[in-house]
């Protein structure tokens, strides 16, 4: 089997540019093109492709999503008016309350953009409200995986778990993680900030999700991945500061794998 899903994925990758020609692209388009983004946002797109990335996920703009762990909101600045223009809705879904403080400080700031997102606890403890069972079409993480996988093997099943239940039957986990390759030793994963593709494929699998295609849109082969203070060391972090920054400067962002999986329908 594993040769057609290779076939498979190749064919789904190959396709993601086409779709920016499709309503949905251009959706997709307008979104990235917000005058509401952040400039230093926008300079990080060469790196992080968001546009290639969201059309290969299939992602429209009338969908339920739900972004994990926006973080500081790059992609939220771009998630926002897409499910805005399309009247669809998006949940921010993070450890509630503080890993909700920046979405929250937009949605004060600028309510006509960020005032319709929905704030959710990701994991659900009980503490917040969280995402309904079976009523999202989209989950998307970006580089958060790794995150999940410091708090232990268990808590990162856990996360899949919970994930896979929020989705409707058909429904549709995106995921952008910093890549380890799979020569080198899976203890980085503890530490590193990198993460294996066959690891993120077998928790995925183990919650039930079925691998539907990946693309290398987010690869960068000029990464090592084997920097002492972990991916960090590289942009946008730039963990050193000035030592060797240029160098680290002409490496760009991380190496990134870009996975889609699908909940499979009953």
């Amino acid at each position: 089997m594993r040769p057609l899903i290779l076939v498979a994925s190749a064919l789904v990758a190959l396709a993601a540019p086409a779709l920016a020609e499709s309503p949905q692209g251009d959706a997709i388009a307008d979104a990235v093109a917000a005058p509401t983004r952040t400039p230093a946002n926008v300079a990080r797109d060469r790196y992080r492709h968001p546009a290639e990335t969201l059309a290969f996920f299939g992602v429209k703009p009338g969908d339920t999503i739900v972004e994990l762990w926006p973080g500081g909101g790059w992609y939220t600045e771009i998630l926002a008016p897409l499910s805005k223009a399309g009247g669809g809705t998006l949940y921010a879904a993070a450890p509630w309350e503080k890993g909700l403080n920046r979405i929250r400080e937009w949605q004060g700031a600028k309510p006509g953009v960020y005032g319709a997102v929905r704030l959710a606890e990701f994991p659900a403890t009980g503490a917040g409200p969280k995402v309904p069972d079976g009523s999202a079409d989209f989950v998307l993480t970006f580089r958060n995986i790794h995150n999940w996988r410091f708090g232990g093997k268990d808590n990162t099943a856990e996360a899949f778990r919970q994930i896979y239940a929020m989705l409707k039957p058909g429904g549709v986990l995106g995921v952008e993680e910093h890549r380890l390759p799979e020569d080198m030793d899976s203890a980085l994963e503890e530490k590193s900030g990198y993460m294996k593709r066959s690891s993120v494929v077998a928790f995925a699998e183990a919650a039930g999700f079925q691998l539907a295609g990946e693309s290398d849109v987010n690869a960068n082969p000029k990464d090592t991945h084997d920097y002492p203070g972990g991916v960090w060391t590289l942009p946008p972090t730039l963990a050193k500061k000035d030592v060797d920054r240029d160098k680290y400067l002409a490496i760009g962002e991380s190496d990134r794998m870009t996975l889609k999986f699908v909940k499979p329908a009953p």
